[in-house]
């Protein structure tokens, strides 16, 4: 742009306003006070546009996508299934996209209440508001132990495993269900300490280096300083349900997410 045109702009700008925002003499053009504290909220406001286009564009192109949410606790492999399975199940041609979101059951919750998921596997126990939901499943899940620690080297109780934390996902994720973990545990004669993992690959991690042990929905992990072990009882299980909003969702692709959750769906 021209000088000529430019200053015009600010000037209708300035007007507009009511503030002076540049100062113009022999030394060349500076900000004002008000020119300096409103540059920043200028900006935002550019940068805020600009997301606001990113966002109008991602909505276009993923209209008539079906948009699922899972929980990190989930295996990957779980995760394809189901995804090929919504995929397969989806009746209209257009809806054959599907976005998987990964996130907290907090979050999750919040996405589908607000429109931005179809529908969302989240942890249970859990508050879900006004949602509909589905079925409890129980997913069974192993236990992830260091390979130099003597539970990994011959079948103990839970109480062998005294002086390792616990990685798994923060209470902030889902407070009920870390609850119900943490007083399973307790009644199994363990007390420990948490660590925050996300998913199987922070848990992963803590447990090679020795400071924690975990749980995982993957009946395959293999990783070398790591030792898979069947958990003991039913009652460590992941427990997740499906949750939308109605209008629900159709009846097929539900039936896809259920499909792929219930305890003879391959791991």
């Amino acid at each position: 742009m021209t000088q000529p045109p430019l200053s015009q702009g600010v000037q209708r700008l300035e007007t507009k306003l009511g503030v002076t925002l540049l100062t113009r003499g022999s030394r060349g053009v500076g900000l004002t006070t008000a020119g300096a504290e409103l540059l920043p909220r200028a900006r935002a406001l550019l940068d805020g546009a600009e997301q606001f286009q990113e966002e109008a564009r991602r909505q276009r192109e993923n209209r008539g996508a079906v948009r699922v949410g899972v929980v990190a606790a989930l295996s990957d492999r779980q995760v394809a299934a189901l995804t090929a399975a919504v995929r397969a199940a989806a009746p209209d041609p257009a809806a054959r996209t599907v976005i998987i979101t990964t996130a907290s059951t907090v979050d999750l919750v919040d996405a589908v209440t607000a429109g931005r998921l179809d529908c969302a596997v989240v942890h249970h126990p859990a508050l879900i508001g006004a949602l509909q939901a589905g079925p409890v499943r129980k997913i069974p899940r192993s236990l992830l132990v260091p390979a130099d620690h003597p539970a990994a080297r011959r079948k103990q109780s839970l109480r062998s495993l005294a002086g390792l934390a616990c990685a798994t996902a923060p209470r902030s994720h889902g407070t009920a269900a870390f609850d119900l973990l943490v007083d399973t545990l307790r009644i199994k004669g363990l007390d420990p300490d948490f660590l925050p993992a996300a998913g199987d690959r922070d848990a992963l991690t803590a447990v090679a280096a020795g400071r924690a042990f975990a749980l995982t929905t993957d009946p395959s992990l293999e990783v070398s300083g790591v030792t898979r072990l069947q958990a003991p009882g039913e009652d460590l299980a992941l427990r997740v349900r499906l949750v939308w909003q109605e209008p629900a969702p159709p009846d097929d692709v539900l039936a896809a997410v259920e499909a792929a959750l219930s305890p003879e769906a391959p791991r």
